[in-house]
Formats: structure tokens, C-alpha cells, sequence
């Protein structure tokens, strides 16, 4: 598929004038990627495909036919599932919602509220009551345990600000189970503990435990348990270094004796990094090199206000460099011989870099430096609007591209 899209790169001067500037997103190359991450999933598990990744409507499109549903974190991007699809199951999560949020959520019948606190929890019921809509619901927890993973982002085990703390649960089976209460129903529970975790073993102990701790549950407060949802986390990594093992991780979930108990009782997962990472590209053109005080920057038309993940982050991207052979003006082309050089944006500041001293065998102003595995938290959550430079293109590669 890479050769699809260096292809791609080396003919856009025949059609625009404009510097190389796009993403590409492998629409084909993420169907195949989950139609195989479904084939090891055990019959009790459920695939979502968390949006924040990448809300772009072209994904969740081809993604419908495949995943059981979506997660949601906003009104914004929950109207972005339904503008696909008005009946594809939807789970909304995420903290401080509004009062319209979780209003406009019960009148689009989301199949799943995530509860992220006590008052949120008496809102749904107040709401769900003045609308006469059956409400279902799990409660997001935060369980009191030292035992998960370690990753660079971390939501439980520790204060946070994302859903109930383990001690709040009897006080919410109480509200939930007062006779003021006729319409909210406790479906079960949702954790999400922590993001990019590498490490198949230990994401199944931690699945383990959940299951483990609400069996306990269930038997303490007389509940049943339709579902629980075990988050996404999945990592991706940006060094070369081998990311997260879906095979190995379904495999020892098959054979957990865990998951073996669960009865009718189904188990979601919501990845959203692991499904699309590694299928989208951005691409930007090096219109500038210059060197200062020995040191040498391969300047981009883009940066940071388009891919803010490297920045976000802290790593250096991947890149390959795709070699253009245009150069339309009368004077040498400026370019940098088996050297070092630091990937910077058109930005007005010195955070604007995607890699820093970067070896390189060959680069000239006018090469396509094309950044790989940018199709999660790349675009999303960049400042697009950052002193107005113009946005990048959007391309997508389907079957028979």
C-alpha cells in the first residue's frame, strides 16, 4: 500500500500548484486490520471502535459493517456516528457532560451511558423520567488497586477525574435503586484504566481482574451483569519497537478461566489507536533548508498544527523520505548529504518539530517527507488554526485504489 501512495505523492504536482501537504487514511487497510483482529476474539467479545482516534465520517463509514458500535466522548462526536448510521450501537463516555449532552444521548437512544459521577448519575435518572426513555447504563469505576500495568497515560488506580471512585458503588446501587428511579437501568461497568499499554500478558491480568472484581460485585449487592467493558489501551508504538500483540492477548483470553465464568455475560473492548494508527499518512513537502550555528532544519510545508502527536508526545515520528524530482526554479536546489537534520513546521515556534536530528542519506527542498502510522491523535488533536495557514488535504485509499 506504500507504493500506492508514494505514487500517489509524485504525481500531485500535475495536479496542484501548492506544496505536497495531506493526509492519506487506508480505508481498505483498516477493514482487513479489524476483520483479523475479529477472527481471535473469543464468542463472549464485543469489538467498539473508539472515535476519538479518528472521527473522520470516511472511517466510521467503513468501519460500520465490521465493529459492534462506537465510543463516543462528546454530543459532537456522537452526531458524527449517527450522521453515518441512525441505528449502529452507540456507548457514551467521558466526564463533565451536560445537561444537553445527556438529554440529546437518551433521545438518540445511545445504546450505553457511561456514568462518570453520583450528580451525573441523578441527572440521567431526573432526565430519563421527564423524557419516558428506558435508559441504560454502566458505571465507569475506578478501582483501588496498585496491580495495573504501568503506561505513560494512566485514568485509574490513582485520583482521577474519570469515573467513580470503587467506595462510591453501594451509594450509587442505592440511587439507582430508588423507587423515584423507574426508568435507568444498571447494565454493568466500564473501566478504563490506561492507553498504550504494550504488554498482551498483562492487559489480560487486568481484564481478569475486572471480570474478578465484578463477579464480587454481583454477588454483594444481588446484581446481574449484562455487560462489562474492559476499555481499549491497546498500544501502538512510534520507535519500531513491536506494538501491542492482539493475537497473543485474544489467545490467553480464550484460555482465561476468568472469562470462561462469565455466563451470558459479554465483554467489550474499545480500541481506537490500535485500529487506525498504523493506516494513515501525512505528507509534507520540504519547501526550506537551512542551517544555524551548525545545525541543520528540514523546514515543512505543515507541522504541528496539522500532526501535534509527535509534539503531544514527545517522540520523534517515523518518516520516509520520498524523493521528488521537480525543481522548477533557476538556481540550485538546496540539500543535505549523509547528515543530521531536525524536522521543523512553518510554525512561529521552536515547538513546531516532528524530529529531531534525524540521519539522513539524502534530502533536498521539494522531497516529500511522508510520516507513517499518523492515522490516530495526529490530525485530531492538532490546533489546525494556529496562524491561519491553510489545512491539509484529505485523501483515502479504497478497494481498487
Amino acid at each position: 500500500m506504500n507504493q500506492v501512495v508514494e505514487k500517489w505523492i509524485t504525481e500531485w504536482h500535475v495536479y496542484n500548484d501548492e506544496p505536497v501537504c495531506a493526509y492519506i487514511y487506508d480505508l481498505q487497510g483498516i477493514q482487513n486490520h479489524v476483520k483479523k483482529m475479529l477472527e481471535t476474539m473469543p464468542s463472549q467479545t464485543n469489538l467498539f471502535y473508539a472515535i476519538k482516534a479518528n472521527p473522520d465520517p470516511k472511517i466510521i463509514e467503513a468501519l460500520v459493517p465490521y465493529v459492534k458500535g462506537f465510543e463516543v466522548a462528546s454530543i459532537g462526536e456522537m452526531l458524527k456516528v449517527r450522521g453515518v448510521s441512525a441505528d449502529v450501537p452507540i456507548l457514551f463516555g467521558g466526564p463533565g457532560k451536560k445537561d444537553y449532552e445527556l438529554e440529546m444521548a437518551i433521545k438518540q437512544n445511545v445504546t450505553y451511558l457511561h456514568v462518570e459521577s453520583l450528580l451525573e448519575l441523578r441527572k440521567i435518572i431526573l432526565l430519563a423520567k421527564k423524557w419516558d426513555r428506558p435508559t441504560q447504563i454502566l458505571l465507569r469505576i475506578n478501582v483501588r488497586t496498585n496491580s495495573l500495568p504501568k503506561t505513560k497515560i494512566s485514568m485509574g488506580g490513582r485520583p482521577t477525574q474519570f469515573g467513580l471512585d470503587e467506595q462510591l458503588l453501594e451509594e450509587a446501587i442505592s440511587i439507582l435503586r430508588d423507587v423515584e428511579n423507574t426508568h435507568v437501568q444498571l447494565s454493568g461497568f466500564h473501566f478504563h484504566s490506561l492507553s498504550n499499554n504494550l504488554h498482551a500478558e498483562l492487559h489480560v491480568d487486568m481484564v481478569q481482574f475486572y471480570v474478578q472484581t465484578v463477579k464480587e460485585w454481583e454477588r454483594l449487592y444481588s446484581l446481574h451483569v449484562e455487560v462489562i467493558n474492559a476499555g481499549g489501551g491497546f498500544g501502538v508504538t512510534y520507535d519500531g519497537t513491536p506494538s501491542f500483540d492482539w493475537q497473543l492477548f485474544t489467545s490467553l483470553l480464550a484460555q482465561n478461566e476468568a472469562l470462561q465464568a462469565l455466563g451470558k455475560t459479554q465483554l467489550f473492548f474499545e480500541p481506537g489507536r490500535f485500529i487506525v494508527a498504523d493506516y494513515g499518512y501525512y505528507a509534507a513537502e520540504v519547501v526550506d533548508m537551512k542551517q544555524s550555528q551548525d545545525q541543520w532544519f528540514a523546514v515543512l510545508r505543515g507541522g504541528t498544527h496539522h500532526n501535534r502527536l509527535p509534539a503531544s508526545w514527545g517522540h520523534n515520528h517515523p518518516f520516509r523520505i520520498v524523493p521528488i524530482d521537480r525543481w522548477v526554479y533557476p538556481f540550485a536546489r538546496p540539500e543535505l548529504i549523509n547528515g543530521q537534520a531536525t524536522v521543523v513546521g512553518e510554525l512561529c515556534t521552536p515547538k513546531d518539530q516532528l524530529y529531531a536530528n534525524a540521519e539522513l542519506e539524502c534530502l533536498r527542498v521539494g522531497d516529500v517527507l511522508l510520516f507513517e502510522k499518523s492515522g490516530a491523535y495526529c490530525w485530531t488533536i492538532s490546533h489546525h488554526d494556529f496562524l491561519g495557514h491553510p489545512h491539509p488535504k484529505f485523501y483515502y485509499i479504497t478497494e481498487g485504489n
